[in-house]
């Protein structure tokens, strides 16, 4: 569900329904609670959002009271909805934090009870793992300009014009920059005849770190006994690494279309 329906969780009579019922009625002071009350007399959206706030600035003790503050109040789902959230909205992306934040949730959740002490040590440990990885806006930018591309590509093309963007493949077809995409796995790949030699020679092919001493020796002998000849210029070819500043340029080995012998 996105936020704002996450977010709509008022009944008729104005009262929340997704606070926990097992939460204080009353706040630090004594004083009855708000639908959106925290336990120290905040509002729950604006805690939330410093969580996140501290999370993107790498806050460690603003986000461990922020997760605290949540779960102690009993707005639980709250604090693991929005923590889940924050592993792929504000973190750089192969962050191993994300399997952190779902085995803590599982912790307080499943095993304990979320605002008691084992759970709101759960939810403080999550918090400090999402401010301790490296933050970024990657993921949210990277959609966010990808999509207003998309818009800009289909207006343009609506006027009969070029786009003042495109996207990096640019028109994304056999013999452009992209021509090794299109192997054998592909229908305009196997149309061009394109078999296990094109797949071997270039399309399997990784970097720029290339394979490892152990893989590439496989990859040696794996092509060395094929049923297709490939010949050992090919073969070191195969398991040399792209260049990191011309990742798409291939040889042609010989072959106009890298068809099968």
């Amino acid at each position: 569900m996105d936020d704002d329906g996450r977010q709509a969780t008022f009944g008729a009579d104005g009262d929340l329904s997704d606070r926990d019922p097992d939460a204080d009625a009353t706040n630090d002071f004594g004083d009855p609670k708000g639908s959106d009350e925290t336990d120290g007399g905040y509002n729950r959206y604006a805690v939330s959002s410093l969580l996140q706030k501290a999370v993107r600035r790498s806050d460690e003790e603003v986000a461990a009271w922020a997760a605290w503050e949540l779960a102690r109040s009993g707005f639980a789902w709250n604090l693991w909805d929005r923590l889940t959230l924050y592993t792929v909205e504000d973190l750089r992306a192969g962050e191993d934090v994300a399997l952190l934040v779902e085995r803590y949730e599982e912790l307080a959740t499943e095993r304990w009870e979320p605002a008691e002490w084992r759970g709101r040590l759960c939810a403080i440990h999550a918090a400090l793992a999402c401010a301790r990885a490296t933050s970024t806006r990657e993921g949210p930018n990277a959609d966010e300009y990808f999509r207003t591309v998309a818009e800009e590509r289909a207006e343009a093309r609506d006027a009969g014009e070029d786009p003042t963007h495109d996207f990096p493949v640019g028109e994304f077809e056999p013999g452009g920059e992209y021509d090794v995409a299109f192997d054998k796995h592909t229908g305009e790949g196997s149309r061009l005849g394109r078999g296990t030699r094109f797949f071997k020679d270039h399309g399997a092919r990784v970097g720029p770190e290339g394979e490892g001493e152990l893989s590439a020796e496989w990859q040696r002998e794996l092509m060395r006994s094929h049923d297709v000849e490939f010949s050992e210029e090919e073969i070191e070819y195969a398991v040399a690494p792209v260049e990191a500043d011309d990742r798409w340029t291939e040889p042609d080995f010989g072959s106009d279309t890298g068809t099968e012998e």
